[in-house]
């Protein structure tokens, strides 16, 4: 009798799946799985953040507001001799940035050029394609600034080389290493006769 009663609610069933299957408003079979698929990816990869090239947060900085409130924002000829922390700027500590695509260097001179310290992401444990994010280039400026803090040094002027994902972050890095930057200059070499680029591509 059980038997019997499974067999009719299995037809019952099926018949109202082919009923609702002949009304376009209740079907049950969905085929846009794949077209889900690509619209997911297309708003994944819209949500993800820009390749930083090095040049993220250079707006950051509006100079002409500074120039409007007459801030000293430029050096001039007494800038050498000016006292920062009762130092000389020109006898301050400087703390040279090598910043490249893959890995970023950092190391610290005292102000006639002798090396002090010397970090890179590499020697800091990132490996391969990790040296040259953003991340590594702060982790490795925290560290190098705690060791120049020990060996008392807490007001330096900051050289900046190259263009990478490092840039920007290695500079936060030594504020948050704790310390007081006095200028920042950017020594990028610029060529004046580049190398010729490749012919254009024939499609």
């Amino acid at each position: 009798m059980s038997m019997k009663l499974t067999i009719l609610a299995g037809i019952n069933c099926l018949k109202q799946c082919a009923l609702n299957a002949a009304t376009p408003k209740n079907s049950l079979m969905h085929t846009s799985a794949c077209l889900r698929k690509v619209e997911d990816r297309k708003e994944m990869l819209a949500s993800m953040p820009a390749k930083d090239e090095g040049t993220l947060g250079e707006k950051s900085v509006d100079i002409d507001t500074l120039i409007d409130r007459k801030a000293k924002f430029f050096p001039d000829a007494s800038t050498a001799t000016q006292l920062f922390n009762g130092i000389p700027f020109n006898e301050l500590p400087i703390v040279n940035i090598r910043v490249s695509p893959n890995n970023t260097i950092i190391s610290v001179t005292d102000y006639k050029g002798v090396p002090r310290l010397i970090r890179s992401c590499g020697i800091e444990g990132f490996k391969n394609t990790r040296k040259g994010t953003n991340i590594a280039a702060q982790a490795t400026a925290v560290t190098i600034s705690a060791k120049a803090v020990e060996l008392g040094w807490k007001t330096i002027r900051v050289k900046v080389r190259g263009l990478g994902p490092g840039r920007m972050s290695a500079i936060k890095g030594l504020q948050m290493g704790g310390l007081n930057i006095v200028s920042v200059t950017d020594n990028t070499p610029v060529s004046w006769n580049p190398p010729r680029p490749r012919k254009q591509r024939s499609l």
